[in-house]
């Protein structure tokens, strides 16, 4: 909550001035004063109520619609805002953060008692996926247990095109999941009238 208090702080000073300021200043001001916050330890977000989620994705929101200089909302949907600016909703910016820490945590063994958490799956059949970097996703009896990093890592990873994709580069990890979830923000196009009487 405290953090949530220091974000609006923040984007109420930064309305202040943006009328100084061009798009790209902007921008880089917003990231620099609120955005940074919203990325600090976001990974630990995995699997919050929405009550509290949804409170950080206004605070994302109101700061894209500072950065456009509107104090109403835009014409436009939110997603259509943060895409404009190429930032993640607030749910696929921690599972993108998940990813990131187990992609490091695969191919480079660090941290290692992250790195330790985590085992390939071992299929006893020939299947399609055992042609891919299939995570093991361990039991858990209670729905808490389920936000822990061994659960969440594996069901993040094996949700995503990397499994197929094995980027052994980050950078081309960044692209992959990028597009992974960019497509889930894009809405299914919709059927066009029909012209019967």
């Amino acid at each position: 909550m405290t953090m949530i208090t220091t974000c609006f702080y923040h984007i109420r000073s930064f309305r202040q001035i943006r009328s100084s300021l061009n798009d790209a200043m902007a921008a880089s001001v917003a990231s620099a004063l609120v955005s940074s916050r919203l990325d600090q330890l976001n990974s630990v977000l995995y699997g919050t109520t929405l009550k509290y989620t949804g409170r950080l994705q206004r605070v994302q929101r109101a700061l894209a619609r500072v950065v456009v200089n509107q104090r109403s909302r835009p014409p436009f949907s939110s997603n259509e805002l943060l895409k404009q600016f190429h930032w993640l909703p607030l749910e696929c910016n921690v599972h993108f953060k998940l990813a990131t820490l187990t992609f490091k945590a695969l191919h480079t063994g660090r941290p290692p008692y992250l790195a330790d958490l985590l085992q390939h799956h071992q299929s006893t059949r020939s299947l399609r996926s055992s042609s891919s970097s299939q995570l093991f996703i361990p039991r858990h009896n209670l729905s808490f247990g389920s936000r822990a990093f061994r659960f969440s890592a594996s069901r993040i990873w094996n949700s995503s095109l990397c499994t197929f994709a094995k980027p052994s580069h980050f950078l081309l990890l960044n692209a992959i999941l990028i597009l992974t979830f960019s497509n889930q923000l894009t809405p299914p196009p919709s059927d066009p009238p029909s012209n019967a009487p």
